[in-house]
């Protein structure tokens, strides 16, 4: 039986910045159309906040059941893979998240009066579950970093941005793209990290597909595009923005990392430090449309 402490661990709480930073950009980016609203900022961050739980939750069971993960696996704890939890409660505590997330975003909708939020925050919930689940999990075929961009960029940001200012500007975008960006950055060095244990498992992720080399590229041309998103972004809104490249000094380390072809555990900092370089950027980026 899991403990609460396994529980947690399980959860995988270090990717929360993942959900955080883009309800934050959204807002900062709705702040400086004159439309931030904090009641509804706080609403989509539940959503998201209970979107990146359940499918880290999600991503334990559809793993754990079909051998992906085992006791020998570089990372953190998986609860079915390593049997502390039964796969039908883990598989419960993922829909239970996705039941929260739903919940708080039909209250989000009633609020706005836009009723094709409940066909995005669908579909949103569908991206969750058959990133590892169903029979053909499109995280396997090499499609995570497209749907993490999507969803947790620009889905997340503009969706954020729209509930409270009706309406998205080019700013908005650019933070999205920048935010996804970041969010995919997080999940290329998370599979770097995986790469040898995930091509053992069949587990075709789109590093798997390109390899060592070509994966640390590809997250170096990530961080770049987020970089180079945020001075964009200042020169359409005020120059205070620039303060989101606060991030660099969090991404020094994990581009050194991806330099030296580091490997396995060795990731596990670059990992963390991406995604609170994520959260940094974002609020960097409404800490300065609020002083601009």
């Amino acid at each position: 039986m899991a403990t609460t402490a396994q529980w947690i661990e399980g959860a995988r709480p270090r990717t929360l910045p993942t959900a955080i930073a883009p309800v934050t950009a959204g807002s900062a980016t709705a702040a400086a159309m004159g439309g931030f609203d904090l009641g509804h900022a706080l609403l989509a961050l539940v959503v998201a906040l209970a979107l990146v739980v359940g499918v880290n939750f999600a991503n334990d069971y559809s793993d754990g059941v079909r051998g992906s993960d085992g006791e020998d696996r570089v990372g953190p704890l998986r609860l079915v893979g390593s049997g502390v939890a039964e796969p039908g409660h883990v598989k419960a505590a993922a829909f239970g998240c996705f039941g929260v997330a739903a919940v708080a975003g039909l209250v989000l909708t009633v609020l706005t009066g836009h009723w094709w939020f409940i066909a995005v925050g669908a579909a949103c919930i569908l991206a969750a579950w058959f990133y590892t689940g169903g029979d053909h999990p499109y995280g396997y075929v090499g499609l995570g970093e497209v749907f993490v961009f999507i969803f947790f960029g620009l889905v997340a940001v503009a969706g954020t941005t729209y509930t409270q200012a009706d309406r998205v500007d080019a700013a908005t975008w650019v933070t999205a793209v920048a935010i996804g960006a970041l969010a995919c950055a997080v999940l290329v060095a998370n599979n770097l990290r995986d790469i040898d244990g995930d091509r053992l498992s069949g587990k075709r992720t789109l590093a798997t597909r390109m390899g060592h080399d070509g994966t640390r590229a590809l997250y170096v041309v990530l961080v770049t595009v987020a970089a180079v998103g945020v001075v964009v972004v200042a020169a359409l809104t005020t120059w205070w923005a620039l303060l989101g490249l606060a991030m660099v000094v969090l991404l020094v380390g994990p581009v050194r990392a991806m330099v030296t072809r580091a490997e396995g555990m060795a990731l596990v900092p670059a990992l963390r430090n991406t995604g609170l370089a994520e959260l940094l950027c974002a609020i960097g980026l409404a800490l300065g449309v609020a002083l601009g």
